[in-house]
């Protein structure tokens, strides 16, 4: 089978005993640094039974047949990354895919999340929420795409480089409002961990006052969109719906801008933009 394994996304002792003993049993690990692996089961003190191989994003789309041929074959694979749950902004979704594909059994060893672990601690809302990933690196594509999410009502989590997060957040807050709730989580379960919370636009000014910049591994974590419920009448709905076309949206995109920023309900835009 294929096991996707979870490690520690900073102290080694949040490492789940399944680890340990996978680490000893699997007949190959598949690690995005060899390196790493071997400090983190130096630190747990576990053995590693099998032949590690390096399995990384330059190297994914070559290593992936020969590991599935290696499921076939009937050997267990462990699949492991630098920190956290492989596939979640790391590499393992092709490796899935093809071991799915092949028809082996794909499972896993939960353990720590960034993501999940950056929620619980933002103090923003947890019950919806998605995950974007890393923003783009050019300011263009990545503008398109906050600018997209300017009427996301779900909890958003972001993974960031230290050097880029001053610059996202202020994109972020010409996005989506300066006064929009976020938190930036930095170095989590590490020795300096550090949570800093405020609107965009204190967060800004908290990136700015950092001496030596930003520094360590950071997660954001930006608040949804809030509709503020309008009272429209049905000509007020169906101008609105006429704007929002005009700007080259098809219909049914424009009956749904026009219930994201107004709290109406698009059903009633809908009606409201037929109406005769």
């Amino acid at each position: 089978m294929l096991i996707l394994a979870a490690t520690p996304i900073g102290r080694p002792d949040d490492a789940s005993p399944r680890l340990v003993a996978a680490l000893g049993a699997a007949d190959v690990v598949a690690a995005e640094d060899t390196r790493r692996l071997r400090r983190l089961a130096g630190d747990l003190g576990a053995q590693v039974g099998g032949r590690v191989v390096s399995y990384f994003e330059g190297n994914e789309r070559e290593r992936t047949p020969e590991l599935v041929e290696h499921l076939l074959a009937g050997l267990d694979v462990l699949l492991v990354t630098d920190a956290g749950m492989p596939s979640v902004s790391d590499p393992g979704y092709r490796l899935v895919a093809a071991a799915l594909e092949a028809d082996v059994d794909v499972r896993a060893i939960p353990g720590p999340s960034a993501v999940l672990t950056a929620l619980a601690v933002s103090g923003l809302p947890v019950d919806r929420f998605c995950f974007e990933g890393f923003p783009a690196r050019k300011a263009g594509e990545r503008d398109r795409a906050f600018a997209a999410l300017a009427t996301e009502q779900r909890t958003m989590v972001f993974f960031e480089s230290p050097h880029r997060t001053r610059a996202t957040l202020a994109a972020l807050a010409a996005a989506l409002g300066a006064d929009r709730a976020a938190a930036v989580c930095r170095e989590l379960t590490k020795t300096y961990e550090e949570v800093a919370r405020g609107s965009l636009a204190e967060l800004v000014a908290w990136a700015d006052a950092q001496e030596h910049g930003v520094r360590g591994e950071v997660t954001l974590v930006v608040a949804g969109h809030v509709p503020v419920v309008a009272d429209l009448d049905t000509d007020a709905l169906r101008a609105l719906v006429a704007d929002a076309e005009a700007t080259g949206l098809s219909r049914k995109d424009a009956v749904a801008q026009v219930a994201a920023d107004t709290g109406v309900r698009k059903r009633v835009v809908y009606d409201a933009a037929h109406a005769r």
